[in-house]
Parts: structure tokens; C-alpha cells; sequence
């Protein structure tokens, strides 16, 4: 854990709260299109901040924090929205093929469980597999077979053994699939667990929310919680007109070779796939880090793209920036730590508290 001779000048965390929200969270199946389990979760813990909160016409949550002046507005961005599936056909022997919702290889979910959500409001747990996947009965095979959406299926934990028995469970095409995040924090201070991205994020917002306890951000300061961002466009509407200054909340990529992002620091994203983020407010932030020495890294991912810029290109007049906590093995099996979690929730503190400039 970081101690306070670290990190200077800002209300102190509670970390073990930031720790079990994000847990809880991540235990919360919440795959784009099916997150109101997870938005009520937030919502709720929002209220337990006194905070006051609304839900955006496309269903993401907006908090806002009033500010020492109520203006010009910022906003900090985060979602709640994960990877996923859903069952894109029923197949003959009674499994099930998929489609998928957000961008990873198929290679990253074979062998997992996930959670077939049906129409109807039923549940079936099942097994992601190849379908050559008994090295007994295919030997070479199974290795060779190409991990594609066409050599993938659910096995479902229920007895069926055709298209029809499973239709008879009430699974259909078009029922949503979450995968198991199996949310695990260490003795080391590790957390592993799918969905980090950005389950991760959502925690700091509330850690930050937390801290502030009853004192005010520099200016009014809103909190969108976006609910479409894996599939492109979470927060191209929603973030109030007003706003001047938008902080999306991201996991940071770490990839030997190309990245300075560790599990140890919070990154300052300057460039992804969209182009540069405004230089004055990326330095701006670099500067917040270095005042209150806040473990941070600075990065560019080729690879990338965030709510802020989803914001941008849906035409938001604002200038935007992006950080997050380093989080290894994005989109497949991820892991960060409570030092990541706690410099992203303290450069969110250090930044809502600065003055404008």
C-alpha cells in the first residue's frame, strides 16, 4: 500500500474500499446491452456518498459533484459496460455459437465459464470449448483447430442434445452470454479478474467520490458512467453541454516492447488509435503527478480508444484527456494492483481539487 510520505496533498483513500467495489463489481455480469445490474450497483453506491445522480436518456448514470465555482465544468469518464457474447445460433447437437460483443481474440475466452441470460429470465451456467476440444477422441486436432467463431461453442450445464431441448430451456439467439470474471484479490496486492476494463475505473471514481467526503471539488464536476463504450460509442452523448474539460478513466495497456504502463502506476494516455489528447490538459495532469508524487507513467497505444474520444468524434466541444490504472493482459486474463487503483484515484483527487488554469 502506498504510504502518505508518497503521495502528498490529497484527502486520504480508503482502499479497502476501492478494493471491494471493485470486486462486487466485477461479480456483477454486465456485458454492453445488459448492464442495469451493474448501473444500480453504482447508482447505489453513489447515493450511500451522498451524491445525487441521474440516468441519460441511453441509460448511462450521470453523478455530479458541485464545485467551489460552477464553472467552467469538468467531467471525469469511466464505464461500466464489459466484453461479452450473445448466442448467435443454436446448433443441431443442442450448443451454442456466438457472437461477439466488444473486440477479443476468441483465443482469450476459450475454456472459460460465462452465463447464458435468457429472454424469459433464466439462467444456465455453461463452458466456452473448441469443438474438438478431447485430445482422446481428436488427438492432433484439438491443437491445430483454429480458434475461430465457427470452432467455438457453449456447452451448456443443462441436459439437451438438440436444437430443440435447448430451445426448450427458453435459450434463444439474441440472449446475452458473460463470461466469468472470477474477481480475485491477493495477499500481494494483486487483483486478477476479467473486466478490469474498466470495472477498475468505475472503483477510483467512487474511491475519489469517497475521499472528497465533504469537500468540494474547484468547480462543479460531473461523473459519467457510461454504458456503451466496448462497442464505440458510450459517451458520444450524454456528457452535458456545459462541460469544458473531460477526463476519460481507462485501464492502461501494458505490452512489453511498446508500453511504459506497469500494474504499479496510474498512465497518462497522450495518443491513442484517435489521435493525441489535448496537450495543455494531458500536461496538465503530468504536473498534478509530479506536485503530489503520484506513481505515474506516460504512454501511447496504437491499439485504443476511449470514451473521451467516442465524445470527440460525435462532435463534444471540449478538450479531453486520458489516464487509468496499468492492467496487465487487457482483454483476456486481466490483472492490476492496489498501488495502480489508489495513483488513478489520487490523480482523480488531485485533479478535481486544482484550480483551473
Amino acid at each position: 500500500m502506498q504510504s502518505e510520505a508518497q503521495i502528498r496533498g490529497i484527502p486520504s483513500i480508503d482502499m479497502a474500499y476501492v478494493r471491494k467495489v471493485l470486486l462486487d463489481l466485477c461479480r456483477i455480469p454486465s456485458p454492453t446491452g445488459m448492464t442495469d445490474a451493474a448501473l444500480d450497483y453504482v447508482e447505489a453506491a453513489f447515493a450511500d456518498l451522498g451524491v445525487p445522480t441521474r440516468r441519460t436518456k441511453k441509460g448511462a448514470l450521470l453523478a455530479t459533484l458541485e464545485g467551489t465555482s460552477p464553472a467552467p465544468v469538468r467531467a471525469l469518464a469511466a464505464h461500466v459496460d464489459t466484453l461479452g457474447a450473445m448466442v448467435a445460433f443454436i446448433k443441431k447437437e443442442g450448443r451454442l455459437q456466438l457472437t461477439q460483443i466488444g473486440g477479443y481474440p476468441w483465443t482469450a475466452i476459450e475454456g472459460e465459464y460465462c452465463t447464458i441470460h435468457t429472454f424469459d429470465g433464466r439462467s444456465y451456467t455453461g463452458t466456452i470449448m473448441v469443438t474438438a476440444a478431447s485430445a482422446h477422441v481428436h488427438g492432433e486436432g484439438t491443437a491445430k483447430m483454429e480458434r475461430n467463431a465457427a470452432n467455438l461453442e457453449v456447452r451448456i450445464d443443462a441436459r439437451t442434445s438438440s436444437a430443440d431441448e435447448t430451445r426448450q430451456l427458453g435459450i434463444s439467439v439474441g440472449d446475452f452470454v458473460s463470461l466469468d470474471a472470477r474477481a480475485t484479490a491477493t495477499e500481494h496486492g494483486f487483483i486478477k479478474s476479467r473486466h478490469l476494463d474498466d470495472k477498475a475505473a468505475v472503483a477510483c471514481v467512487l474511491g475519489m467520490a469517497k475521499a472528497l467526503g465533504a469537500r468540494l471539488p474547484a468547480v462543479t464536476t460531473h461523473l459519467f458512467i457510461s454504458n456503451y463504450e466496448e462497442v464505440g460509442h458510450g459517451a458520444a452523448t450524454g456528457i452535458p453541454a456545459e462541460t469544458e474539460e473531460v477526463v476519460a478513466i481507462d485501464m492502461a495497456a501494458i505490452g512489453e516492447g511498446f508500453q511504459t504502463s506497469d500494474e504499479f502506476s496510474v498512465t497518462i494516455c497522450v495518443k491513442d488509435s484517435s489521435g493525441p489528447y489535448d496537450p495543455a490538459l494531458s500536461n496538465k495532469l503530468r504536473r498534478l503527478a509530479a506536485e503530489h508524487q503520484i506513481p505515474s507513467k506516460v504512454d501511447t497505444y496504437r491499439y485504443y480508444s476511449s470514451d473521451a474520444s467516442a465524445a470527440l468524434s460525435a462532435g463534444g466541444e471540449f478538450r479531453a484527456a486520458l489516464i487509468g490504472p496499468g492492467v496487465d493482459a487487457s482483454h483476456s486474463f486481466e490483472r492490476t494492483h492496489d498501488l495502480a487503483l489508489e495513483a488513478t484515484t489520487a490523480l482523480c483527487l488531485a485533479y478535481v481539487l486544482s484550480e483551473t488554469s
